[in-house]
């Protein structure tokens, strides 16, 4: 299935996009009116991105924006992140 979330399954679903004329009561008009109604589908928002698995691998997955802002998953480091090395190493004389 193309448009679902790898982690959660969350997938597309149909709605109602609702037309209405008309102003609202509380800014002095005589209330909004339904004029039209269709469907329509709300689509998970989702992205490609490089997964780390559970068993250490890395893996590019359909991932929606819920589950990588809740840290259902974590992303793939891509380059080591930077260290220092340990002070008693960079005072030692050289020779």
């Amino acid at each position: 299935m193309a448009q679902h979330c790898e982690i959660c399954g969350k997938t597309p679903q149909m709605g109602n996009q609702i037309q209405t004329r008309g102003k609202a009561k509380y800014l002095g008009g005589v209330g909004k009116k339904v004029t039209g109604i269709s469907r329509r589908k709300f689509r998970p928002n989702l992205q490609r991105m490089k997964v780390t698995t559970a068993s250490g691998a890395t893996k590019t997955m359909r991932v929606c924006t819920q589950c990588l802002r809740s840290g259902a998953v974590q992303k793939a480091v891509r380059r080591k992140p930077f260290s220092l090395e340990p002070v008693a190493a960079r005072s030692a004389p050289a020779g």
